[in-house]
């Protein structure tokens, strides 16, 4: 086991564009001018800027964010599949910029599974153990070869077979697919072949795992076993594990810590409750929680006085020296769902219109209007009868709000 540590890492590519002027119809005969083929000038594409994290030896750190910003890339920078721009990337006490993936002591868990499809299960758990194995030599490697045909019981086994023979035993009843070690991957269900992904990374029990997406192609109720599945493993083994998702729920249920991502840069790096009640910004605020937190533009009246066009609120003491800096100002207002409550008509609270009813039987949510148009949802009990068009007058929970820079989006903390 071990930690990986990312100093100020950067990845760019070049990305270049050629531009071809084609010949017309009438124009063939013509001779080519070849001022009119030209090509741009190689440009530079950041997509990793300033990622510094650290994960600790046996911790489960899951990196999160939307599509396309980045935190794939950065897991195959730390796999050695991609090159990397800038930086210092350790593993344990090894810097290991230069080395090949294979001598990282890394394994991953891709996406899309990537098992051999001409072998069977057991020797896709096999195949990583035997490639940094000892070498058989040319009595034991006839043995096997002549004794392969015979049943399982009667085949020749060199003392390294035996001992990867124990291990992917071992993984196999920690994953409970002993009975599928014979079939191939085209015999097995989704979270069937997940499961041997994961036992082929598990057997070479590396320093550290990397699982990119891995649940994404799996039905919800699946997805959610084998989540538990792999907590529990990670537990169990305590190998430091880097786990990619653009699922936050799969981030707040699995992490020990979490970095959320935004094109190419951390925003934040928090344990998941730390997260969804103290974002770091409007960026993690509206990304983590769902559904995610209201936005609402305001203007400050020091010392406490907030004020929308359709409601004012006086805010706790405990906001009179931050909102002093901010008096006359701009800012904008963050309320989760559930801080929402049913109330009675009032200067401070909110008068809106349902217009989407979502019963879910545990909770209800509700999608309502304010008179400017501006679109809010609000968690209410379950009890509760709502119909769409009614008119509603919600109040809002003062300790519970969250205030944003409207330029910057950085959020304001109170003292």
């Amino acid at each position: 086991m071990a930690q990986v540590v990312l100093e100020n890492v950067y990845k760019s590519f070049s990305r270049s564009t050629q531009r071809e002027v084609k010949q017309t119809a009438n124009a063939a005969a013509l001779p080519i001018d070849r001022s009119l083929t030209e090509t741009d000038s190689a440009t530079t594409v950041s997509v990793l800027r300033r990622i510094n994290l650290t994960v600790d030896d046996g911790e489960f750190m899951v990196l999160v964010g939307p599509s396309g910003c980045g935190k794939s890339t950065l897991l195959r920078l730390i796999a050695g599949l991609e090159a990397i721009t800038g930086g210092n990337i350790w593993v344990g006490d090894r810097l290991v910029n230069d080395l090949p993936p294979k001598q990282r002591d890394i394994a991953m868990v891709f996406q899309s599974y990537a098992l051999y499809p001409h072998l069977s299960v057991y020797n896709n758990l096999a195949f990583g153990l035997r490639r940094t194995g000892e070498d058989v030599n040319w009595r034991d490697r006839l043995l096997v070869g002549l004794t392969r045909p015979l049943p399982k019981g009667l085949r020749y086994l060199s003392a390294p077979e035996k001992a990867i023979a124990q291990r992917v035993n071992t993984v196999a009843q920690m994953l409970q697919i002993e009975p599928l070690l014979d079939r191939l991957p085209k015999q097995l269900s989704g979270g069937q072949k997940q499961r041997v992904a994961l036992g082929r990374a598990m057997a070479r029990n590396p320093q550290v795992f990397l699982m990119d997406e891995p649940l994404s192609n799996l039905d919800a109720k699946l997805r959610t076993e084998t989540r538990a599945q792999i907590v529990n493993l990670q537990r169990k083994l305590g190998t430091t594990t880097i786990y990619v998702t653009h699922d936050q729920t799969e981030a707040m249920t699995m992490g020990d810590r979490i970095a959320v991502m935004n094109q190419g840069v951390i925003q934040q790096i928090a344990r998941p409750l730390e997260l969804y009640h103290a974002p770091a910004n409007r960026f993690v605020a509206e990304f983590i929680g769902s559904p995610p937190m209201n936005f609402l533009p305001v203007q400050v009246k020091a010392p406490l006085l907030i004020s929308h066009p359709q409601f004012r609120m006086t805010l706790p003491d405990s906001w009179t020296n931050a909102l002093r800096l901010y008096d006359g100002r701009s800012l904008t207002l963050g309320i989760r769902p559930e801080h929402f409550s049913i109330s009675v008509p009032a200067p401070k609270n909110l008068p809106v219109t349902v217009d989407r009813v979502e019963a879910l039987g545990s909770e209800t949510y509700i999608t309502v209007r304010l008179d400017d148009r501006s679109e809010l949802q609000a968690r209410i009990e379950p009890d509760r009868s709502i119909f769409v068009g009614e008119k509603l007058w919600l109040s809002i929970a003062p300790e519970k709000i969250h205030l944003f820079d409207s330029d910057s989006g950085a959020a304001i903390r109170f003292s």
